[in-house]
């Protein structure tokens, strides 16, 4: 009977912390389609496809490190079909370029952590450094699956450190 109970509560912590990593995805994805939104209406994409690259780019941001890059194929080439072939009208693609690398930085350095702090409690430091320790380690999965396992590692720091009594301080004078 406390063998059920015990793997129960492993599924209750890990399933609870999968599903706070995914509402940070999700945020992060809100966040992330509507910089690409905003950003393709002020390099002047007609407002329809800037919504529907917008779309497409939150949808893959769940992705993790694959994601961003796929959003940008679709803006990309929407940019690209207009440059002739004197490079006239290139200046929409260089734009959409850059915002891609904005848009890359604001996510990987501050929103990303930021949501991961606060839905799942991981460090900032954490989820910046372990994707790419992991990436190095296991290249594709590490970088894959170091999101997810972060949340359920500082999910069973969490519980340990509720479950833990605190100890008064000991007198060694005499």
């Amino acid at each position: 009977m406390a063998i059920g109970q015990n793997v129960g509560s492993h599924l209750k912590i890990a399933g609870g912390a999968v599903w706070d990593w995914l509402v940070a995805q999700f945020l992060d994805s809100v966040a992330v389609g509507a910089m690409w939104f905003v950003g393709l209406l002020l390099v002047k994409m007609s407002w329809p496809l800037a919504l529907l690259w917008a779309l497409v780019g939150a949808v893959c941001q769940f992705i993790p490190h694959l994601g961003p890059v796929l959003g940008l194929i679709g803006p990309a080439i929407t940019a690209a079909a207009k440059v002739t072939s004197h490079w006239e009208h290139a200046e929409q693609l260089l734009y959409v370029l850059i915002l891609y690398v904005v848009i890359t930085i604001v996510d990987g350095l501050i929103l990303q952590p930021y949501f991961m702090r606060r839905q799942t409690r991981v460090p900032m430091w954490a989820s910046i450094l372990t994707p790419i320790v992991l990436g190095f380690i296991v290249p594709l999965w590490g970088v894959l699956l170091a999101p997810p396992v972060l949340a359920i590692i500082y999910a069973y720091k969490a519980r340990r450190d509720r479950n833990t009594i605190p100890m008064p301080p000991r007198n060694l004078s005499c």
